[in-house]
């Protein structure tokens, strides 16, 4: 049976480094504040940002929140967008993704504040990813990654780490933050001749594809640790699922992140960090 790499423990630990910091923040009239922007009722969505409200709370961060009917205009959203760049009682901004295909996602990405974008979004904090510079926020999920990888006592230096996925949400940024841990890494796709072979051939494997069951119990061997960052809805099952087939990949490998309750509260956990961080640099 391999070794669960639960993310309520790390989750926990994050949250007690922070409220330290938020407790010195309000002493100083400053009350960390989030704003989380959702367009629809997506049940993805919905679970992110319940977890998201309850770690803020759990810190002593404040959160607004802007909800909008999944028909709203483009112009609704870029509205809204503009209020909390204005608001100076507002330090963080969560965008819930992917949005509805009707809108230019790129367009409301570049409409955020850099300074309050504390999920990767903008070109500002994804060059500061690439070019492994403190400007801005890595994308929570593949912070959450590193942090769970290296919280778990996962050695990263030297290793061999295949990443699934190719998004600028978690694929490609995790992977240029496992680099700057003297991982090497092999980036691949849903399209990446024998896949299973590329997987197979890490000591880590990273799967965030984006569809339910992607990496199955080929597509692993003994040994390895392999982190499911997939959350997709399951209409058939009822349950939000992984892209890696737990069941049939666990008694496989030597540890796995299960879905729920892997990767999910670390990200929150991040998320609310990035927010106390931006309050402190609001603050300086």
């Amino acid at each position: 049976m391999a070794k669960s790499l639960r993310g309520a423990p790390i989750a926990a630990a994050i949250t007690e480094e922070l409220v330290s910091r938020v407790d010195v923040l309000r002493a100083g009239g400053v009350v960390p504040t989030l704003a989380i922007v959702r367009v629809g009722e997506r049940p993805d969505d919905l679970s992110y940002e319940r977890g998201a409200c309850k770690r803020a709370e759990k810190i002593g961060v404040d959160v607004k929140s802007f909800v909008l009917a999944e028909d709203c205009s483009q112009q609704d959203l870029l509205e809204v967008i503009d209020e909390v760049n204005c608001d100076l009682s507002i330090h963080g901004c969560l965008i819930l993704r992917p949005l509805p295909a009707a809108f230019d996602e790129a367009a409301v990405c570049t409409a955020l504040d850099p300074a309050k974008d504390v999920d990767g979004i903008t070109v500002e904090s994804l060059y500061g990813v690439f070019a492994n510079k403190p400007l801005g926020y890595p994308p929570c999920t593949a912070e959450a990654v590193v942090e769970l990888l290296a919280r778990s006592g996962i050695e990263l230096s030297g290793a061999h780490v295949t990443v699934v996925g190719r998004s600028l949400v978690i694929g490609r940024p995790v992977s240029m933050m496992l680099q700057a841990k003297n991982a090497t890494v092999t980036m691949c796709h849903t399209r990446t001749r024998d896949l299973a072979a590329e997987c197979r051939a890490a000591d880590v494997l990273v799967v965030a594809a984006g569809h339910a069951r992607t990496v199955g119990a080929g597509s692993v061997t003994a040994g390895q640790t392999v982190v499911d960052v997939g959350f997709n809805w399951d209409d058939v099952a009822g349950k939000l699922v992984g892209d890696v087939e737990f069941d049939a990949v666990e008694p496989v490998v030597d540890a796995i992140t299960p879905v729920p309750g892997g990767v999910g509260s670390v990200t929150t956990a991040i998320l609310v960090k990035h927010v106390v961080e931006a309050a402190e640099r609001a603050k300086r």
